[in-house]
């Protein structure tokens, strides 16, 4: 009983059911988006590789949209591109060379063989994914799909991760908008456990969990943000983080690079949508975003759902959750859902295009 004479709610343990995580929502200290402090996007300003004019000072470019060439093929790293592709100039993998899997003694290593490009996602430097226009989203999109269309051909290559880190405190180490691709020799421990534990569920119920997850959250409807005809955008049931966000399609795909011309277009606004829900709600928090989807040699399947994962940075991860596996999320997701939910998208838009 609360010292007021009243009842305290208390905290919950709930288990996430498609990796069987599980994470505490800490009641006692439920949070409204104004409490959090939050580490603001910061502008690091100086000299930016990603602007027009300055194609040469980024490593060859790999892949870019130039609209208007009239079929003339372009000039490569010249100006009057929309989304630009290029090597990561401190790339975490290398794409030459060979696995030369070995063991030493118990351990195993191998060559560091992968690849790790930037996309460039407009050539306006203050531009953001939330400000950008739906096609200018779904332009992005398409390069993504390309992407791993073209390094899918490489079979040492066994899993691509797209991801965006939005602000400083989400990983950004440069503000001009744009996103990154890591293709893995191997797939992450991360995203294994996710496939297992959604192959696990098929095998007992011969259903995909996701598509469970969608059709569940879509009756009950307290933990959906928005929705349109392809997309349902929501907080997961165990968040692991304070406003965790999911954008899932509502047809089973296992594989984002699958997905249909009129799934980019609704997956451009679910995208634009919710990062300015986030930005009425949050007051442009920074951000990871990231495409769970099949590895390059299961790509269709009946078991694994691909979705986008949408992170903001308004906690810190501390000794119990590294020490335990556990996570502590101060504001349970049926709240987050609805001051997502009732967020004005036009005014959201208006405040962040400046």
């Amino acid at each position: 009983m609360a010292a007021g004479g009243g009842f305290t709610l208390l905290p919950e343990l709930r288990k996430d059911p498609i990796v069987g995580r599980w994470v505490i929502i800490s009641t006692d200290r439920a949070k409204r988006p104004t409490d959090f402090t939050r580490e603001s996007v910061k502008m690091m300003g100086g000299f930016c590789p990603f602007c027009y004019g300055n194609e040469a000072k980024t490593p060859p470019e790999i892949q870019a949209y130039r609209p208007g060439q009239n079929g003339a093929q372009p000039q490569r790293d010249t100006s009057g591109w929309t989304v630009r592709v290029v090597p990561n100039k401190f790339p975490a993998l290398g794409i030459e060379g060979n696995l030369d899997r070995q063991a030493e003694g118990l351990f195993d290593k191998m060559n560091g063989v992968g690849a790790h490009e930037v996309i460039v996602e407009n050539n306006q430097h203050n531009a953001t994914l939330a400000s950008m226009t739906p096609k200018q989203i779904e332009d992005v999109l398409w390069t993504f799909r390309d992407r791993i269309l073209d390094l899918k051909k490489d079979r040492r290559l066994k899993y691509i991760l797209i991801f965006k880190n939005y602000g400083e405190a989400a990983g950004a180490t440069l503000e001009h908008t744009h996103s990154q691709l890591i293709a893995l020799p191997v797939v992450p421990i991360y995203v294994a456990e996710e496939i297992e534990g959604a192959k696990q569920y098929y095998i007992y119920k011969e259903r995909c969990v996701f598509c469970d997850i969608v059709r569940q959250e879509t009756e009950s409807g307290i933990r959906v943000v928005a929705e349109n005809d392809d997309f349902l955008t929501i907080a997961p049931y165990a968040p692991r983080f304070p406003f965790e966000t999911w954008i899932l399609p509502k047809q089973h795909e296992s594989a984002f690079e699958n997905s249909s011309s009129r799934m980019f277009q609704n997956l451009a606004k679910s995208i634009r949508t919710l990062l300015n829900k986030a930005n009425r709600v949050l007051d442009d928090p920074p951000y990871n975003l990231v495409i769970h989807s099949s590895p390059t040699q299961d790509s269709n399947n009946d078991h694994y759902h691909w979705h986008i994962e949408f992170v903001p940075k308004l906690t810190k991860v501390g000794g119990f959750e590294w020490g335990t596996g556990f996570y502590i999320n101060p504001t349970p997701p049926e709240e987050a859902a609805k001051f997502l939910r009732e967020a004005s998208v036009e005014d959201a838009v208006t405040s962040t295009a400046r």
